[in-house]
């Protein structure tokens, strides 16, 4: 039987090497300060420096330390999957690895979950220590989530989070691309509403540089559109095909018709006319109906692949593992 903890701390990493033994300590001396049962789950995401050699060290004289190391760098939210799938703790707790989010924030957010019954927590950087060339992005980009969503937190992308355990698992197989930074709109589109904000500290970067450059924030506008149209209409493509698909049909049917009427009432009154396809109205119309038909055939084919379609499985690979007695679903 699994064993039942009350925190899981999950890290995904990425050639953190010189900040890892640092964290672990710090995340060991909170743990024990407070008397948790615990432990710390590192995912490397396919690191190319010594950051597994040294989980596997820390994991040999820590028996709370477990690792699991992808065979190549999959992304964030690859190792947020599998580490959520292999989480034993009733709360887990998300922090990057760059020291950056500071433990000493863990005993609250467990708080939050148990004590005042929220599904989820998220951190908001209200200070940060980063350049304007990423604030301000991060600033639209936090808007347009809250416009699209209506879930309201100011800082959607901060990597220090906490979960009740059963969110984590009912969103963990419905994760792809990089659904990490969109992390609170998923799980309020499943069901878990009770979402919380914590003001958080941001610390200045000790080690390194940042992984992700300023792609990631229209990375993360498309995927907000994406989990809005998926959550939206993934089980009922013909609402939002089928509804365009016959709104241009019938504009271009209403176009032809006029023309053809047009045309008609000239000849009859014996006024000059010209042919239908000396019209431009006419070429719009034609396209209009053929597009329709297009969009309403889209739906269709959408319906019957919902119906026939089969669970998704992850597509990480998973090289190694430490510190694992059971094993991980995948």
């Amino acid at each position: 039987m699994t064993e039942l903890l009350q925190l899981t701390i999950l890290i995904p990493l990425y050639n953190e090497e010189e900040s890892l033994p640092e964290l672990h300590d710090w995340i060991v001396r909170v743990m024990t300060e407070h008397h948790y049962t615990y432990e710390i789950l590192f995912i490397d995401d396919g690191s190319t420096d010594e950051s597994w050699s040294i989980i596997e060290r820390l994991s040999s004289v820590n028996a709370h330390v477990r690792g699991v190391r992808f065979n190549r760098n999959y992304g964030k939210t690859a190792a947020l999957q599998v580490g959520f799938q292999a989480a034993r703790g009733q709360v887990v707790i998300t922090m990057d690895a760059d020291l950056q989010d500071s433990p000493d924030e863990i005993p609250e957010l467990y708080r939050m979950i148990v004590e005042d019954k929220y599904d989820l927590v998220s951190g908001w950087k209200q200070k940060r220590y980063d350049p304007i060339t990423k604030t301000l992005p991060t600033k639209l980009f936090n808007a347009v989530s809250r416009w699209i969503s209506g879930v309201q937190l100011h800082d959607f992308n901060c990597g220090l989070k906490s979960y009740r355990q059963k969110v984590v698992k009912s969103i963990a197989p419905t994760l792809y691309g990089d659904m990490h930074r969109n992390l609170p709109i998923v799980a309020n589109w499943n069901g878990f509403s009770r979402i919380g904000e914590k003001v958080v500290q941001h610390r200045a970067r000790k080690y390194g540089s940042t992984k992700f450059g300023l792609e990631r924030f229209v990375n993360g506008f498309l995927d907000v559109l994406v989990i809005a149209f998926v959550h939206r209409f993934s089980k009922r493509p013909m609402h939002f095909f089928g509804t365009f698909g016959t709104l241009s049909f019938l504009v271009g049917s209403l176009l032809a018709i006029w023309l053809i009427v047009e045309k008609l009432i000239n000849i009859s009154q014996g006024v000059k006319f010209r042919n239908a396809t000396d019209n431009p109205l006419f070429y719009f119309g034609l396209v209009a109906i053929i597009l329709g038909v297009q969009l309403f055939l889209a739906g269709f084919l959408g319906e019957m692949l919902v119906r026939q379609s089969l669970g998704k499985s992850a597509d990480s690979q998973i090289a190694e593992r430490v510190g694992f007695i059971d094993r991980i679903a995948v």
